[in-house]
């Protein structure tokens, strides 16, 4: 069961709606939506793009990758 990225929805709501931060991306807004809602883990590369996009520390975005 994907439990939906809070801080990640958090962030992408400080920087604009979906189809704004899927544009800065590169990406498509289904694709926010779906990484946002947790139903899809983007690639590493992708990762760092989006840590710096947001000026946040992976773990933090993808915290569901990163429990202990």
């Amino acid at each position: 069961m994907q439990k939906k990225r809070i801080f990640f929805s958090e962030c992408r709501k400080k920087k604009g709606k979906q189809k704004d931060v899927a544009k800065d991306l590169g990406i498509s807004e289904v694709y926010v939506r779906m990484i946002e809602n947790g139903t899809f883990a983007p690639g590493r590369d992708l990762m760092f793009k989006i840590s710096k996009y947001f000026n946040e520390p992976i773990e933090s975005l993808f915290s569901d990758f990163y429990q202990s």
